[in-house]
Order: C-alpha cells, then structure tokens, then sequence
C-alpha cells in the first residue's frame, strides 16, 4: 500500500507537523470509510489518535490552500513535456439550513435552476496530454448583502403633456460632442474582480515555474469584460458566445487610394457563412459537421477576434445547429481551439467525484473556515486519489475511485483483525488475506501485485 505520509511529506515546509500528522490520519480514513464523509465520521475511521475534538480541530485551523494545491501538483502531478491550460468553473452545492456560512441562493446548471446551497469558484490545471483536470485553487463565492435599510426614491410621474415635450426633444443618435467609449476601460464587476484576484495569486505562484498562456472560461464569461479581464493577466481568453452573436467581417475599403473610417463589414449569416471560411467538413452518422474560422468582430468587444462557428446539420431532417467559440489569440488554429475549450468540460469530473466520493455535499460545517477546509479537503482529495490511480493503474488499467476506496476499506480491516491475533500470520498467508479482503466490492478485478505494492 502507498504511504499517504510519504506523499504528504512534500508540504512539511508549508504547513505544521500538527497538521500534517493528522492528515496523515485523515486522508487513509476518507479513502477507506463509507458513508457520508463528515468529522464524526472521519473520526470512527481514524482509529487511534484521530479523536473527533482532534477532527474538530483540524477543521477549525487556517490552512495555506493555495499553497498546498501547488506544493503537491507541482510534486506528484506536473510533467513538463505537457501543455497545460488554466480553466475556471463554479460548481454549486445544495445545502439546507441558514447557518452555513454564505449560504445563499445560486443557480445550479445541475438542477438548472437556482437552490439554497453553497458556491465555489474553482481554477483547475488542464494537461492536454493526459485530457485530465486537476484542482489547483478553491474559493468560496459570497454574494453581497443588499443593504435593506436604503429604500429607493421613486421620480413622480410625469404628467401626458410633459412626457410629449420630452419625447419630441429627444433626438437618435449619439449626443454631439460626445467621445468614443474605449472598451478596453470597463469597470469589472465584483465577480470578475474575485476571478482577476484568484488568477492573479495563482500566477504568482507558478509564472516562474509554468507559464501559462491560455484562460477558459464557460460561456457565462463570454462578454467583452471578460476579455479585458484576461488581457489585464496576460493571458489569452478561449470562451463560448451566444448562438445569436451580431459578429461582422472587418470593412476592406474596395480603393486603396482613399481612406476610410468604417470599420464593420458585412454581418455573418449563420444559415449562410461564406464558403472561404470553411476549414473541416466531414459526414459522420447522417450528421454533417462543418467548422469555420474567421478573425471578426463585434460592436461590444475591445477587440477582433478569433471565432470558430461549428454548424451540424441532420442530413436526414435538414435540421441544423451552430456553436460560437471565441479566442483572443489571433493565431490559434481551429482545431486547438475547439480542443482546449472542450478539455473544460474535464474538471466536471473533479466535481462529480468531490461529491461523490470526497463529501463535497456531506459536510456539516458552519463556520466560514470550517466551510473552507471542507470544500478545499474534498478537492484535494481528488488530487491524492488522482495520484493513488496512476500507482495502482500500472497493474490494472482499469482501477477506478470505486475500486480505491474498496481497497482502503478491506487493507483497514485486515489490519485491525490482525491486532487481535495472538501472532501473526506467515507472510503467504497474510499477503493470501489482503488480496482476498482487498477485492471485496471492487469492480474490477485486482492482482496480487496491485494490493501487496
């Protein structure tokens, strides 16, 4: 069995031999119990030293996560013949009560509306290569309180006669005199201000050790804020568009000679794309899928940009759709594009096993660090198990969580049955006890190399 210590040992420096030694309780004890994963019952699988006030405790101490996320990616994880992308997401989790701190209504796209729950902003590494996300920075989302106390101050009406006057004074177009709004200068909304921190912190971290060049985002993010927002890290932005974007080709003055200060062309046509932007057609299943990429640009955004539109079409039905991608990097070729916003999608993996396996949703902490050592706890439980994966996929390929947790589970009563004889058994025998235990409620058949390792 891997020692969790030693796989710990690489964040000493960050954190205190407290902790750390009862992490080294902690995470056997997740990765074996079952049920729902909360500190009482963490700790009737701690077994000694693992008391529930010594849980209690841990929960309630502050602890450098961002740090740790790093510390142990940048040990375990990283490879640097990889690419690797930023991705950041929120995932919403229901909860009931009023007593969790920032508890709130958010809108769950699981649900696909909003619920009572909690709210984290999450920032994952995605490596290309491997097509896997692995969590590097969680953070609580708050929505701010509305001051109740302000009440709003309605205009009187304005009487038939006074609201003709103003109707005939008012005029279409731009006030004269006025100056071109520079979209570049946006004021960036509380969200986008927690998002440019949280990249920001990140990227102090690890600029100098793994740059990184590209930010996606899910369509939420597609707006022109966004984008100013990535500029300002350095980063490039790769994002989804509304389907009915107004995208324009940029105005070619048809006489060189003469300047001209239009700057929008013709406006793009979904049902008919000019065939010179076509770069893959292909016919897969009765479904026509065609894909093109062009530098346009849209009355909203500070800036051209590089928009690939992927139209399927039902050969069978004539039915068709369209998808609007977006990057800001100008050279970024159709097919990397496509394939970096679709590598998002991978952290909702992450989520799916922080709630399934790791307690994302089991938790029953109140106090704001408590909430925080348990969301945080619960991902970097999906990095440790991310890692126990590889190790144990070297014998079976096919080892999964399910297949993990059963093997903690059988190594933990094998081994307290064992305190209890009088001796122990030859090293056959014992290694014969392991496999058979070890294999109750796997999935996937294990060797014997796989649980004696």
């Amino acid at each position: 069995m891997p020692n969790i210590l030693a796989l710990l040992e690489c964040l000493q420096r960050h954190t205190t031999r407290t902790t750390l030694r009862r992490w080294g309780r902690i995470i056997p004890a997740i990765l074996a119990m079952s049920g729902r994963i909360t500190m009482l019952g963490i700790s009737r699988w701690c077994g000694k030293g693992g008391s529930y006030r010594t849980i209690q405790r841990f929960f309630a101490s502050s602890l450098p996560w961002a740090v740790l996320f790093w510390v142990f990616f940048k040990e375990h994880i990283f490879r640097s013949k990889e690419t690797y992308i930023l991705a950041g997401d929120e995932v919403v989790i229901s909860k009931a009560g009023e007593k969790s701190y920032g508890i709130d209504r958010f809108f769950s796209s699981l649900y696909q509306k909003p619920i009572l729950g909690l709210s984290f902003f999450t920032l994952s590494l995605v490596s290309v290569e491997q097509r896997r996300a692995f969590p590097i920075s969680i953070e609580q989302v708050i929505k701010p309180k509305e001051d109740k106390a302000k009440k709003i101050i309605e205009k009187p009406k304005a009487t038939k006669d006074e609201s003709n006057k103003e109707a005939v004074k008012k005029k279409g177009g731009r006030p004269k005199g006025s100056k071109t709004r520079d979209k570049k200068e946006v004021n960036l909304t509380p969200d986008f201000l927690r998002i440019r921190r949280l990249v920001q912190d990140l990227l102090k971290k690890i600029s100098n050790f793994l740059p990184l060049t590209y930010l996606v985002l899910d369509g939420y993010f597609g707006n022109n804020k966004a984008v100013v927002m990535a500029r300002q890290l350095g980063l490039h932005l790769i994002c989804k568009m509304r389907h009915d974007s107004a995208l324009y080709i940029p105005y070619e003055n048809p006489d060189p000679t003469r300047k001209s200060r239009r700057k929008y062309g013709e406006k793009i046509n979904y049902s008919f794309i000019p065939e010179r932007f076509l770069k893959k057609s292909n016919i897969e299943d009765d479904i026509r899928t065609d894909i093109y990429q062009a530098q346009l640009l849209h009355k909203e955004y500070c800036q051209a940009l590089n928009v690939v539109i992927i139209v399927r079409t039902d050969i069978k039905t004539c039915h068709r759709t369209h998808a609007v991608l977006f990057s800001t990097d100008l050279n970024l070729s159709y097919d990397k594009l496509i394939d970096y916003y679709s590598l998002r999608f991978q952290i909702e993996f992450n989520y799916r096993d922080a709630k399934q396996f790791w307690g994302l949703e089991d938790f029953m902490n109140v106090g704001k660090t408590a909430v925080t050592n348990a969301a945080n706890l619960a991902f970097f439980m999906v990095s440790v198990s991310q890692v126990l994966l590889v190790h144990f996929r070297k014998f079976n390929p096919d080892f999964s969580v399910t297949d993990l947790k059963a093997l903690f589970r059988g190594y933990k009563y094998v081994e307290e049955t064992i305190k209890l004889l009088p001796e122990k058994p030859d090293p056959v025998l014992m290694a014969n006890i392991f496999h058979r235990v070890t294999n109750l409620g796997r999935i996937h058949p294990a060797s014997t190399c796989s649980t004696s390792s």
